[in-house]
C-alpha cells in the first residue's frame, strides 16, 4: 500500500513531495558522504584483476537492467571476450554459481534468467567483489566481469558505468528519496559512460526513430534507446514449445506479472490484439501453486522473469513472452557494443 502511494507521489511536485524534502536533504548529506568517504578511500574499495562493467540505475525500482546484462554478455562473447556476470541475487537466500537450473527461490529470479539466456557463468553474492574473486577462480578463462545493478555500490571498483533510465516514469520528480525516486542527484548521470533509455517494446525488427521526449537530452555521454524485441509465445512445460497470437485470441486469458511495471506487459498484450484479465503481484513475487488454484480453466500468460519462477509448478496452459534488447543510438551512430568494447581497450591500456 504504501509503496504503491510513494510511488504516484513520486510522479509529481505536489504538497506531500514539500513535506518530504527535509528527509530528501538528509538522504542527500549521507550519500554525497559516503561516495566522499569511498572516494577519500576511507571507506575501503576494492579493484578486481580483470575490467568489471557496471550496469545501475539512478532510481528505485525496475528500469530493464536484465535484458540488457544479456545482450551485453552475448556481444562481448561475440567479439571473442569470455564475459562473466555478478549479481546481489535479490530475493534469493544462497550465494555461489548459479546454474540455468538453479532454484530462483535461492539464488534470486534474475541470475537464473540471466544464466538460461547469456551463457555466461553468473555468481550470487551481497559483496560484489567477494562474488567476482569467487567467479574468476571457478572459471579462470573470464576476462571481463558485468555487475547487474551496484551503481551506487562503490565497495567495488568499476572501468565502465553503464547508467539506464526508464521512460516515462523513471526518473519522475527529479528528486531523492523519499520525496522521489531517486537514488542519486541527476547529477549524477554526467559522470557515467554511457547511458541507456529503456522502456519500449517493438514486435518486429524495426526500432522506434528517436523522438523528442529524452529524458536527459542534457546528459553529455553517448546516449543510447533500448527496446524489446518480442520473442514468440513459449509453453511454460516444456520451454520449447510456441503458440501464435491468432490461438491466444480464441482462449479465456489471464495475465500475470510479478514485475517492477506491471502494466508495460499488460500493455504489449493489448497492443498483440489479446483480451485478458490481469493479475499483479509484487516484484519478486514467489509463485505456489495456490497462486492459479482459482484460475484453472484460464490459459496463463506471463513475463519471462515469472516463467523463471513458476516452472516447477506444472501449469499445463501457460505461455510466457521471452524478450531481447535492441540498442539504438540517439544521437551519435556508434554501436552500443563496439562503444563498450572501446571502452574496454582504452581502460585496459589504462591498467598496465
Amino acid at each position: 500500500m504504501w509503496q504503491s502511494w510513494f510511488e504516484r507521489q513520486w510522479q509529481y511536485q505536489g504538497w506531500a513531495q514539500c513535506l518530504l524534502l527535509p528527509l530528501a536533504w538528509l538522504f542527500a548529506s549521507l550519500a554525497a558522504l559516503r561516495r566522499t568517504l569511498y572516494r577519500c578511500r576511507v571507506l575501503a574499495s576494492s579493484r578486481l584483476p580483470v575490467p568489471v562493467i557496471v550496469v545501475g540505475n539512478i532510481s528505485v525500482g525496475g528500469v530493464g537492467k536484465t535484458p540488457l546484462v544479456i545482450h551485453l554478455a552475448q556481444a562481448l562473447r561475440a567479439a571473442g571476450y569470455s564475459p562473466g556476470i555478478l549479481s546481489r541475487g535479490y530475493g534469493g537466500s544462497q550465494t555461489g554459481a548459479v546454474s540455468p537450473d538453479s532454484a530462483p527461490a535461492l539464488y534470486g529470479d534474475e541470475p537464473v534468467l540471466i544464466a538460461q539466456r547469456s551463457g555466461s557463468p553468473v555468481w550470487v553474492h551481497a559483496s560484489r567483489a567477494v562474488a567476482g574473486h569467487a567467479l574468476l577462480q571457478a572459471y579462470p578463462e573470464t576476462d571481463v566481469l558485468i555487475c547487474d545493478d551496484g551503481l551506487q555500490h562503490y565497495a567495488l571498483q568499476r572501468d565502465i558505468e553503464i547508467a539506464v533510465v526508464s521512460r516515462p516514469h523513471g526518473l519522475g520528480n527529479g528528486r531523492l528519496l523519499p520525496a522521489g525516486p531517486l537514488r542519486e542527484p541527476l547529477s549524477r548521470l554526467q559522470t557515467v559512460d554511457l547511458l541507456v533509455e529503456s522502456g519500449q517494446l517493438v514486435e518486429s525488427g524495426q526500432l522506434p526513430a528517436a523522438d523528442s521526449q529524452v529524458l536527459v537530452a542534457d546528459i553529455q555521454v553517448p546516449a543510447f534507446q533500448q527496446c524489446l524485441q518480442l520473442g514468440q509465445w513459449t509453453s511454460l512445460s516444456d520451454f520449447s514449445s510456441h503458440i501464435g497470437v491468432a490461438a491466444l485470441q480464441t482462449r479465456p486469458l489471464l495475465a500475470i506479472a510479478g514485475i517492477g511495471h506491471p502494466q508495460r506487459f499488460f500493455q504489449t498484450l493489448q497492443a498483440q490484439g489479446l483480451d485478458c484479465e490481469t493479475k499483479v503481484f509484487a516484484d519478486h513475487h514467489a509463485y505456489t501453486q495456490a497462486d492459479f488454484m482459482d484460475w484453472s480453466a484460464k490459459t496463463i500468460l506471463m513475463t519471462e522473469k515469472d516463467a523463471v519462477k513458476c516452472r516447477h509448478l506444472a501449469l499445463s496452459d501457460a505461455w510466457f513472452l521471452p524478450v531481447s534488447a535492441e540498442l539504438k543510438p540517439l544521437v551519435h551512430r556508434q554501436i552500443f557494443a563496439d562503444c563498450v568494447i572501446s571502452l574496454l581497450k582504452q581502460r585496459e591500456g589504462n591498467r598496465k
